[in-house]
């Protein structure tokens, strides 16, 4: 199965590479010893993930800046913290089955995060059957803004903070008939969920056959987490979900028929593997 691993997607590797050599730079000053005062300078590296949409074949996302808020009321900037990313569109659905990049670094003054901020630029898209269509972004939803708080990061031994941004394509994008012209346009209201392995588990798993172009989905109350499997063998994982007992449904298409499994556990920093699920 893919892993969590620090893999880079679209030709990142180099800019990976770089990152990863201004991380270990920004980390001098930062020992093992400010692991457990969260007062103390932390180095902080985020990742960027997606969970899926079967409605698009990409969403380009322009992020321009990523900001982290402190708790602290000597800081400037009322307490935020920009860090290091590379600005411009990603395209967040190359980002699947547990795929991730990295996306930002940083040196933080302490360690008491209390908000993370996106500014996205103008250059939002999605393509859907081969067409291509603007994703129009009202002015007040060009920065999106998440809570923190000991349950959304871990600090690592060395004083490292590390956490994933989920940008969750599918609850982000909403039709919009208000423009003139044939056809519906859409918006983008951005979504998304931050999380960390030490807070969250995963649901891994195979689906088969390629023909059926099965959905899974993980179902707990009312939250609902998607994956589409490779087209090559059929695998998925599912990231980022809190404890609990979730019921996994595949939907299956194309004249196949749909499988509901019950009672699947998914416990903090362990995955839970499913047996090979095919669909008749």
């Amino acid at each position: 199965m893919k892993s969590m691993s620090m893999k880079t997607v679209f030709g990142f590797t180099l800019v990976a590479a770089a990152a990863a050599f201004i991380l270990v730079a920004c980390q001098k000053d930062v020992s093992n010893e400010t692991s457990g005062d969260t007062s103390r300078p932390h180095g902080v590296t985020i990742y960027l993930t997606d969970h899926q949409t079967p409605v698009f074949d990409s969403v380009f996302i322009d992020i321009q800046r990523l900001e982290v808020k402190l708790e602290d009321d000597t800081l400037p900037n009322d307490g935020w913290v920009s860090l290091s990313i590379r600005p411009g569109v990603y395209n967040i659905l190359r980002f699947r089955n547990g795929l991730d990049t990295l996306f930002g670094i940083g040196t933080l003054p302490n360690a008491r995060l209390k908000k993370i901020r996106l500014t996205l630029g103008m250059s939002n898209s999605v393509m859907k059957d081969g067409i291509s269509y603007p994703l129009k972004v009202k002015d007040e939803d060009r920065e999106v803004v998440a809570n923190l708080d000991e349950t959304n990061f871990e600090i690592t031994t060395p004083g490292q903070v590390l956490f994933w941004i989920d940008f969750d394509a599918g609850n982000s994008i909403q039709v919009d008939n208000s423009g003139s012209g044939s056809g519906n346009g859409y918006r983008l209201k951005s979504s998304i969920k931050i999380f960390s392995r030490s807070n969250s588990g995963r649901i891994e798993g195979r689906v088969l056959p390629q023909a059926a172009d099965p959905i899974v989905k993980a179902i707990i109350g009312a939250d609902t987490a998607t994956a589409i499997p490779d087209d090559d063998d059929g695998e998925f994982k599912i990231v980022g979900l809190r404890a609990g007992t979730y019921k996994v449904f595949i939907d299956g298409q194309n004249g196949y028929g749909d499988t509901l499994i019950n009672n699947v556990v998914v416990r903090n920093r362990e995955d839970t593997h499913l047996p090979v699920i095919t669909l008749h």
